[in-house]
This record gives C-alpha cells, structure tokens and sequence, in this order.
C-alpha cells in the first residue's frame, strides 16, 4: 500500500451543517443591525442609569465641528483618536459624527427603528435555531461524542503542547484530523455554553417588556445599563471568536473545511507506517 493516502470522512452531520450556515446568516445581520442600535447612543454605563453627561465605561464619539472634526474612543478616561475608523463616517462627501461607519450597520442610513427590527427578527430566528441545534446536539449524542473533552484532553501538559502546535500553525494530521482537538473543545464549549447564553439573556434583559416578565434578570445583571454593556461586550468575544475561527479555517486547509461543513466530506492524510 502506497502513503500517504487521502482518506474521504464524514465530519459533519445534515443537521450541524445546515445550523451552522443559519448562524452565519443570524450573526452577520445581528452584529450589523446592533452596531446601528449601538449608534443612537454610542456609550456604555455600568449600573441601572445612564446618559448623556454621566460617566461612561466606553464613548464612540467625535469633538470639533465642520472639516476639523475628529473621532475617538475613551475607555476608561483613555482617550484614542480614531478618526477615518470609528466616530466620524463620510456622507455626502463631508464628515459627520456617527460612531460606526455606514458600510457596518443595517441599513446604512441611521434609522434605530428599521435596525431594531432587523435585529430582533434575526434574534428570534437565530434562537430557535439555537434551541433545534441544542435538542439535536443532546439527543444524537453529538456534543457527548464530539464535544466533551476526555480527562487527558484537560491536563495542563496536553493543552500546552497544543497551544504551543497552534502558535506554530501545526495542525492535526492522519486519524487526529478526525476529531476536534482538546482546544476546539473548550473554546466551542465555551461559547455555547456561557457566550452565547450571556448574549441572549443580556439582550433580553434590555426589553422592558421581558423585565416586567422576569424582573430578576435586572439585578442579576447589575442593572439594565451594566446588561447592555455585557451584551456589548459578548458580542465583541463572538466576533473575536469568529476571526480566530475563520484564521484557523484558512491556515489548516481552507477547501476542505468548507467542504466538510458544506457536503460533509473531510479528507484526512493517512501516515505511512513508518511516517
């Protein structure tokens, strides 16, 4: 027998691939129709109140007036220009003061009702997909078989040496390839888990409506303020997340993951015997 050969799998089920593109579709439109909610009122407060003049954990905001107007983000009383980026946007061909720029938001005009909508849609639409994943996800035995890292999975030896394989763009070879490493474990736990449970319950915790249904989500929180600036903050590690997560797609073989979460088919490089 000649090695090394390409051995055709089964990586991922109809189900975790048809989820999986529904949650791109989700994610995408949320994160665009947030940053246009985020745009009425460009500041995050800690605590059950907040508004204009009262201190702010993060400001998108701009200073000046007519062409010598510039943007900035303060965290924390830290203050970085970040003019062309973020706190000035170009309509018409003139500067304006907008914390997000027209190309990430929907719709690219301002319009906090239109983004609203957009987004709550998308919220229910992502959720019940959420929920269908989660069932199947239990009941196939998907996260108890693909998901669950073994105890050696977990010793602080085997994840240094992976973390160190990562740095390295080293990736799994041969029947590794077939599973999810220790890494992919912990961080798809992760974010199912506590990210994305975070993000909803946050979201939920803002609507006035959800709250006179259960009032304890707001003190569980801190604060209908300090909620919104969790829900900010889950959903910048998501996008982070999805980064990484497209980074390592397109380092470790970028045809044959996107045909695996495509077809299901995923192509190992079996070792020779003396590989």
């Amino acid at each position: 027998m000649r090695y090394p050969r390409i051995l055709m799998i089964h990586r991922h089920s109809l189900v975790t691939r048809l989820t999986h593109w529904l949650n791109v579709i989700c994610l995408s439109v949320l994160l665009l129709s947030g940053l246009q909610i985020f745009n009425a009122h460009p500041e995050l407060y800690w605590g059950h109140y907040g508004a204009d003049g009262d201190p702010a954990v993060l400001t998108i905001g701009s200073s000046g007036q007519g062409d010598d107007i510039s943007g900035f983000v303060r965290i924390a009383g830290v203050e970085v220009p970040t003019s062309g980026v973020l706190g000035v946007s170009t309509f018409e061909g003139s500067p304006t003061p907008r914390a997000f720029p027209a190309w990430a938001t929907i719709p690219s005009f301002q319009d906090l009702a239109t983004g609203r909508r957009w987004h709550f849609f998308f919220a229910w639409v992502f959720l019940v997909n959420g929920i269908f994943y989660l069932g199947f996800g239990i009941l196939s035995g998907h996260f108890r078989r693909d998901l669950a890292p073994a105890r050696r999975d977990l010793s602080p030896r085997h994840l240094w040496r992976e973390i160190l394989d990562h740095a390295r763009l080293r990736f799994p070879r041969g029947q590794e390839a077939k599973r999810y490493n220790a890494l992919q474990k912990l961080t798809y736990l992760a974010v199912i888990v506590i990210l994305l449970p975070t993000m909803l319950l946050t979201g939920l915790t803002m609507s006035p409506g959800f709250d006179a249904i259960v009032p304890a989500l707001v003190d569980i929180f801190g604060g209908r303020q300090s909620a919104r600036t969790i829900h900010f903050m889950t959903a910048t590690l998501l996008v982070l997340f999805v980064l990484v997560h497209v980074a390592m797609v397109v380092l470790s073989g970028t045809w044959n993951n996107m045909r695996s979460m495509i077809t299901g088919r995923y192509a190992i490089r079996e070792k020779g015997p003396h590989s």
